[in-house]
């Protein structure tokens, strides 16, 4: 894209789609034209937390410009997760301080914006920047979740961030559904649960 002209290229992703719990998050990161490859940078389902804490500062002390979008559960609900995923892409790109004039978006759909882009499957195992966005959107998801962990401990967020586990699962058999969980997701071994 470089090659093509393109000189503000922004890298987007998300993370907490499938979630039971909590918000959908998305970042853009954008990185100088000159740029070099950060050293343990993947999508960020295959980093540690170690490792994705690690990384964090460097690419916020390397990048030009980050943004991010945050659409709540209650959004989630009313939206669909896909229409809230691509909110929460487009908040994002909307809170650079520099509107980008590319972008790269992991995944199969983009924001409705007037901005170029291409759509990359995998994208954060090809791409830097997007790789980067995944990363700072999955720590910010996370934290917002030991937030909540800490307001509804009885349910263990801490540890599985919202995902379907059976601890989990459990929890919300026992517990019932909290004010954070999306009442548009409905696991089968759940189903008697939302009436």
């Amino acid at each position: 894209m470089r090659k093509a002209g393109y000189r503000c290229i922004a890298g987007v992703d998300e993370a907490g789609r499938g979630p039971l719990a909590g918000p959908v998050v998305a970042a853009a990161v954008i990185f100088p034209c000159d740029h070099e490859s950060i050293d343990g940078i993947n999508d960020s389902k295959k980093l540690s937390p170690k490792q994705r804490a690690t990384l964090k500062p460097i690419i916020e002390s390397k990048a030009l410009y980050i943004g991010l979008g945050i659409i709540s559960e209650q959004e989630i609900d009313r939206l669909n997760i896909l229409q809230a995923t691509l909110q929460a892409m487009k908040q994002a790109i909307l809170s650079l301080r520099l509107l980008p004039d590319y972008l790269l978006i992991d995944g199969r759909d983009a924001p409705r914006c007037d901005i170029a882009h291409r759509c990359l499957i995998h994208g954060d195992g090809l791409s830097l920047s997007i790789a980067a966005a995944s990363i700072i959107a999955k720590i910010t998801r996370d934290e917002i979740m030991l937030e909540y962990d800490k307001q509804y401990p009885r349910y263990g967020f801490a540890q599985h961030k919202g995902y379907g586990t059976l601890r989990h699962l459990q929890a919300i058999r026992c517990y019932g559904l909290s004010p954070i969980h999306r009442r548009s997701f409905k696991p089968k071994v759940l189903q008697d649960l939302y009436v």
